[in-house]
């Protein structure tokens, strides 16, 4: 799937060296004895962070694009058929729990990107090497370079059985990476920084520079990797700890250094695909009923309200905010994992993995925004999340983010209440069809909505920004073992309308809030 991506280049590091402070004692305390020899200085965090720090004190310097012939003309396929030798692997002949391989560079990926080995303390870098790689069917000249270099790396662990090293994560083009857990397909995409999103202008992509493999030990169950990240406005020191498992998790520690004014600034974008599905308004000629990495937006806000927002690929751009408070939650997930909604054999679209973002600590005031933007192909990732502070961000500012990215199929604790099964529109009217109304049919279920009884009182609620809401129906649905909500909306015109829909029993909330904003399809 194609990336909107923009590729590495070396940076020159800047070493800091301490000075020695002098010290007073008091009057006639002996002399002292000569300090014995300091151990040598660990490559830890800090220097990475000292180095994004010094960097953005500097003038950006913008990634070097040149490459030899051969890697800048690859297409697709051809850049495909390269491959790295596994028997070359990173640790392979150490029988760690982790191994890395190294991605090549051409096609999209057309900028180097420094990797280093830490061992002991220690960080050397990895050098690259043509016979690293297997080039396939690709005519590679004789008189290729021996510097090239990587474009990324990928973190392989033995996910399903033992002794047999599946690939995990992998991080490439950009800030991009991307992780699957037990039984998942690469899908959906995380990136280090969004700048400028979804605004009247060219976008800011980050990328990081510069990247340091932590060697784990004989029993680690988790990866450690560094990352110095630059942009035209910002740099950044990243930690990423990696734990592979049935739900891959992985905690990220960002600082991050302003250079330039920014006018958004996103924290812990999600980068994902949708085309079309089960509550489209436009025809699209597909024998798939749906395909799409993701099709929903979860949000789990600072007041403790579940809120569900179904995608769309919109007829124009689309940019949703939702303000909140210290969030305790957000992600985009793949709800739909029947294999009956997508019938594709080579996609496996209802295997993809949901991303949940969990904050660490307070993020303060700010909103969730969803970019929608309009896409005639499934080949684009045409959806963004991330979080917005409210105040922007100035040069010269120092920030500080935590977080964990939960990959999964199932993850316990989302949304407690009962959620959203499915979400459809179509039109309105009794009896005879009417366009100009609008009727949405939503699914609630959850292991409470299924224990009431099937005459319990339970009520809809549901409002709109504009228009008219009518005949509001709720009952049991006996096929799904929850609660259905039908309503009609009478549009305003051409106006768009948000709407929002909960089902409670008296006083108590029963569900998520299912959030959609309808427009005219055009």
């Amino acid at each position: 799937m194609v990336k909107l991506q923009i590729l590495l280049s070396v940076v020159v590091l800047v070493s800091v060296c301490a000075s020695p402070i002098a010290s007073w004692g008091a009057p006639n305390v002996p002399e002292a004895t000569p300090a014995t020899t300091p151990p040598p200085k660990r490559f830890n965090f800090a220097d990475v962070r000292r180095r994004a720090e010094v960097l953005a004190t500097q003038p950006f310097k913008a990634p070097d694009n040149r490459l030899p012939e051969f890697f800048q003309t690859l297409d697709y396929d051809q850049y495909r058929d390269i491959r790295f030798r596994a028997d070359k692997s990173l640790w392979r002949t150490e029988a760690l729990p982790f191994e890395v391989q190294f991605a090549p560079l051409g096609f999209l990926f057309k900028q180097p990107v420094i990797i280093n080995v830490v061992e002991d303390g220690e960080s050397r870098p990895i050098e690259y090497a043509n016979d690293l790689f297997n080039f396939g069917k690709n005519q590679a000249p004789d008189n290729l370079p021996k510097d090239v270099g990587f474009s990324g790396f990928k973190v392989l662990y033995p996910l399903h059985v033992d002794g047999r090293y599946d690939e995990v994560a992998v991080f490439q083009g950009a800030s991009y990476f991307r992780a699957v857990g037990q039984h998942q397909n690469y899908g959906i995409s995380v990136r280090g920084l969004a700048i400028d999103t979804g605004l009247p202008k060219p976008e800011e992509f980050p990328f990081f520079r510069e990247f340091w493999l932590e060697k784990p030990g004989k029993d680690a169950t988790e990866l450690t990797v560094y990352a110095l990240l630059d942009s035209q406005s910002v740099t950044g020191a990243y930690r990423f700890a990696i734990k592979p498992g049935v739900n891959t998790q992985i905690e990220v520690r960002a600082n991050l250094f302003v250079r330039e004014k920014v006018q958004k600034f996103g924290i812990a974008p999600l980068t994902s695909m949708f085309f079309h599905g089960a509550l489209n308004e436009r025809f699209f000629d597909d024998f798939r009923p749906q395909v799409h990495d993701s099709d929903g937006l979860l949000m789990a806000n600072g007041s403790g309200e579940w809120i569900w927002r179904p995608l769309n690929n919109p007829t124009r751009l689309r940019i949703s905010a939702f303000q909140d408070r210290n969030p305790r939650g957000f992600g985009l997930l793949q709800r739909d994992q029947n294999f009956d909604d997508y019938q594709d054999l080579e996609a496996h679209y209802h295997i993809r993995p949901s991303v949940w973002v969990e904050p660490q600590g307070e993020w303060g005031k700010g909103s969730v925004q969803l970019i929608e933007i309009p896409s005639d192909a499934e080949r684009y990732d045409n959806i963004a999340v991330f979080w917005v502070p409210e105040k922007p961000v100035a040069p010269g500012q120092q920030l500080e983010y935590s977080y964990r990215l939960n990959f999964f199929l199932k993850m316990s604790g989302l949304s407690p209440g009962g959620r959203t099964l499915d979400s459809r529109v179509g039109a309105g009217g009794a009896g005879d069809l009417d366009p100009s109304r609008r009727r949405f049919v939503i699914d609630f279920g959850g292991e409470r909505l299924a224990q009431l009884a099937d005459d319990a009182p339970v009520e809809a609620v549901v409002s709109g920004s504009s228009g008219q809401i009518e005949n509001v129906v709720t009952h049991k649905n006996p096929y799904t073992n929850g609660w259905r909500v039908s309503f009609e909306l009478l549009p305003q015109g051409e106006k768009p309308a948000d709407l929002r829909c909960f089902l409670k029993l008296g006083n108590d909330v029963l569900t998520e809030t299912w959030s959609y904003q309808w427009t005219v399809a055009k």
